[in-house]
């Protein structure tokens, strides 16, 4: 171990796999924080569907990018909210239906950190 990448921080995803566990070992020799992600896409045809009736563009939102962050300091959950990405289109019909999925999505993943 040459230590060259000591201070750094390393992000890979796909840690499960043979090539993705053989690079956060290497980096680890090296000496950086190895911080491990796996990504899950989470959808709902239904949910589409309710958001898509309000606004047409919605439906390519429906499915939620998940991140699961493995760190030195414990396990972080993160997500893209669809409020943010229904936000500009001004539907209130949509928002109402975007808040409800992010409500239940955040109940979700408040409970697989504990």
């Amino acid at each position: 171990m040459s230590g060259r990448l000591s201070g750094k921080v390393c992000v890979i995803t796909g840690t499960g796999g043979s090539v993705g566990r053989a690079a956060a070992l290497a980096f680890a020799r090296e000496g950086a924080s190895v911080s491990r992600y796996v990504r899950f896409i989470i959808g709902n045809p239904l949910i589409m569907k309710e958001m898509a009736k309000h606004v047409p563009d919605a439906g390519s939102y429906a499915p939620v990018t998940a991140l699961v962050d493995e760190r030195a300091d414990g396990v972080h959950l993160s997500y893209d909210r669809m409020v943010s990405f229904l936000g500009p289109y001004g539907n209130a019909a949509a928002l109402n239906v975007a808040r409800n999925l992010d409500s239940k999505v955040e109940k979700i993943l408040q409970q697989a950190a504990a």
